[in-house]
């Protein structure tokens, strides 16, 4: 039950955030919908800390990747469902990579201007942006397939950045 509750809030948590967010940026006269760090510093942070996380992503590197999460991470795609713990990201990381000679090489890749870092006071900072995701079969070009927005949640912790809480949706297959 208190499992429920906890998904219940943070979901409830991050609704809030995007909705002020974009209650901020869309409804306040005299200001531009261009988006502008509320620190240059966090942004940076956060900014080098997804190419780090996908870097591990792109080449396979599980512990890279397992390494930059919570132990109690929470992982809600809208096709795959809900992923949780590091062991199940390293697990389905590990599969991936292991089938690349069947399914190719998978890729993703910030789509650049898409960024958006805001603090979490006492936490740490939500991350939106849209990835693409690449792949390459055997004896192909890369071929983008599929585009997503994202949202991450990142905990830091006596200097130390994790990412807690990450939410992939709106798929889009390209053809």
């Amino acid at each position: 039950m208190n499992k429920i509750i906890t998904t219940t809030s943070i979901f409830l948590t991050i609704g809030v955030l995007l909705s002020a967010c974009s209650t901020a940026r869309n409804h306040l006269s005299g200001h531009s919908n261009v988006y502008s760090p509320v620190s240059k510093d966090l942004y940076d942070t956060i900014a080098h800390l997804d190419g780090v996380l996908f870097e591990a992503f792109n080449s396979c590197n599980i512990e890279g990747f397992t390494g930059l999460m919570t132990d109690d991470i929470e992982f809600y795609h809208d096709q795959s469902g809900l992923m949780l713990s590091p062991k199940t990201q390293a697990e389905g990381l590990k599969i991936r990579c292991a089938e690349q000679d069947k399914n190719g090489i998978l890729r993703r890749e910030l789509v650049k201007g898409s960024l958006e870092v805001y603090p979490i006071k006492n936490y740490g900072a939500v991350e939106i942006g849209v990835h693409n995701f690449y792949r390459t079969l055997s004896g192909q070009k890369e071929k983008l397939t599929t585009t997503a927005k994202f949202i991450q949640i990142w905990r830091e912790n006596k200097g130390e950045w994790k990412v807690s809480r990450i939410v992939s949706y709106g798929h889009e297959e390209i053809r």
